[in-house]
């Protein structure tokens, strides 16, 4: 056992996309910052062990980043290692951080050239639908096309445009939520929430082709240059299958902002994993987003069964 100390970055779907739905593309881990700056990734493949206490002091400033190219971007750490006051930053970090510029960018808002140079690669317009039926439109560059909808946790999701460039395809973003009434957001809790009780599969790709076919019907009317309408289905991971399924489970019953946790991972969509407990046959979904910036320490830890079992049946 180690007490090394690890600040929380959260779970990253790297790697080559998934070719079909037996196939698990990409390779989940849970990204951590040692006090060195140093990146340590700890897989989260269905059948790994994940151990850890979360230490006391409350959320910490992830540092911000400097994208130079479409594939390249520096991590900075946080120079101060101060509390996190927005979202998973400090002010300071959210304030220098390039990614924030993204989003003004559609808007004639300036940008350094390297940021520049991400936003002007092929970009694409997805729907995508979540265990409890919600359904958002959202952006992917071309580079981050299939992992940007694993690291989501979609359960159903297709492509309806190819856009030239950041800019257009943001446009269309815009478009698309104002005049189909679709949010750009899902929050995190609701879509654990719902994969406690998830919907059939054959529902959620129903609501999914629905509201994918009203958006390509949007665009065909639209008054912006610069993109190409089309269907293609986003291929979920193979690992994400048991917890998009209608397998009894229940939700993770201790919060992760302190105490001792550890369980045997069996499935993982997104930043949800299904979690087994020692002690007890039920499984149990656990956000492992919910630690992101917060501090950890790893080790051969287990997470304390319910009292009452009953309860949760």
């Amino acid at each position: 056992m180690t007490d090394t100390r690890y600040l929380v970055h959260g779970v990253f779907w790297d790697g080559v996309p998934a070719r079909h739905q037996d196939y698990d593309g990409g390779g989940p881990v849970l990204r951590l910052q040692a006090p060195s700056g140093a990146f340590r990734e700890v897989s989260l493949h269905p059948g790994a062990m994940l151990g850890f206490q979360v230490a006391a002091g409350g959320r910490l400033c992830l540092g911000h980043h400097k994208v130079h190219s479409e594939s390249r971007r520096d991590h900075v750490p946080c120079p101060a290692a101060a509390p996190a006051a927005k979202g998973k930053q400090c002010e300071r970090c959210f304030v220098v951080d390039d990614s924030r510029l993204i989003h003004d960018f559609h808007r004639g808002g300036r940008v350094p050239a390297g940021l520049r140079t991400y936003l002007m690669q092929q970009h694409w317009l997805y729907i995508a639908t979540f265990a409890g039926g919600a359904t958002k439109v959202g952006t992917a560059s071309r580079l981050r096309k299939w992992n940007r909808l694993a690291e989501q946790g979609a359960v159903v999701a297709r492509y309806v445009a190819s856009a030239q460039d950041g800019r257009v395809v943001r446009i269309l973003e815009d478009m698309v939520s104002a005049e189909a009434g679709l949010t750009q957001q899902i929050r995190s809790a609701a879509k654990e929430e719902a994969l406690v009780r998830p919907m059939t599969g054959s529902w959620l790709d129903a609501i999914n082709a629905r509201r994918a076919a009203a958006v390509r019907s949007l665009l065909a009317g639209a008054a912006v240059e610069g993109f190409t309408i089309v269907d293609e289905q986003w291929v979920r991971p193979a690992q994400a299958a048991g917890l998009c399924d209608s397998t009894a489970r229940h939700a993770y019953p201790h919060p992760l902002d302190g105490g001792r946790h550890g369980f045997g991972i069996e499935a993982l969509s997104g930043t949800n994993a299904l979690a087994r407990l020692d002690g007890t046959d039920a499984a149990f979904v656990v956000n492992l987003g919910r630690l992101a910036a917060r501090t950890v320490v790893l080790g051969d830890f287990a997470s304390e069964v319910p009292a009452v079992q009953e309860t949760l049946f």
